[in-house]
């Protein structure tokens, strides 16, 4: 379990083909210090286990069902991408509950500058698109969000520099892909509501 608030911008150190999957080794010193084989860490919102820690680096394994599913395939060598290890108890939630599990890879319509923030329109599959609401939560590559605002093909962020300087979206150009987490609860009330409709 996750909170979408970003802890950590990691640096890709190597990324090598294991079993048709990547070995993702990061450049991450302060996840590193706090985590050990074995730990779940979000990886630009994607839970990953953590197979190995050599001083300030960290490695996972991403399968290929991970790579069909997120835009993790897409990483290089020196890419960034926002890290989060696990929630543990007694600390402050404080994002939203988020579960690194991807549910489809978005595409960035625009960036536009709002002040000393951004507004960024990411366009998105409707069965993503379905448990969206206005001023609802959104994680974005690993961040919580609020959506702004909605539209027939996906939805609106508004960023502030905070969130800018802390994370990667300052990188963010249209075109890009990102990895994109509907709130869990929509779906639970969704499958609550089938079950009373049928019964």
């Amino acid at each position: 379990m996750f909170t979408g608030i970003v802890r950590e911008v990691g640096t890709v150190a190597t990324t090598d083909g294991v079993a048709g999957g990547i070995r993702l080794e990061l450049e991450a010193p302060e996840t590193a210090r706090l985590v050990a084989i074995g730990d779940s860490v979000s990886v630009s919102g994607v839970c990953l286990t953590v197979v190995a820690v050599d001083g300030g680096r960290v490695s996972f394994d991403a399968v290929p069902e991970t790579l069909r599913r997120t835009s993790l395939g897409r990483l290089r060598t020196g890419s960034a991408v926002n890290v989060e290890p696990a929630l543990r108890a007694g600390e402050p939630l404080g994002g939203h509950y988020v579960q690194g599990h991807v549910d489809g890879v978005g595409t960035v319509v625009s960036v536009d500058p709002e002040g000393d923030g951004a507004r960024i329109a990411i366009d998105t599959a409707p069965e993503l698109l379905r448990y969206c609401v206005e001023k609802g939560s959104i994680t974005v590559d690993g961040v919580s969000l609020t959506i702004a605002e909605l539209t027939e093909t996906g939805f609106t962020v508004a960023l502030i520099p905070h969130t800018l300087e802390a994370t990667t979206l300052s990188h963010l150009a249209a075109g890009g892909a990102v990895n994109l987490e509907a709130d869990v609860l929509a779906k639970y009330v969704e499958k609550l509501l089938v079950g009373t409709i049928r019964a």
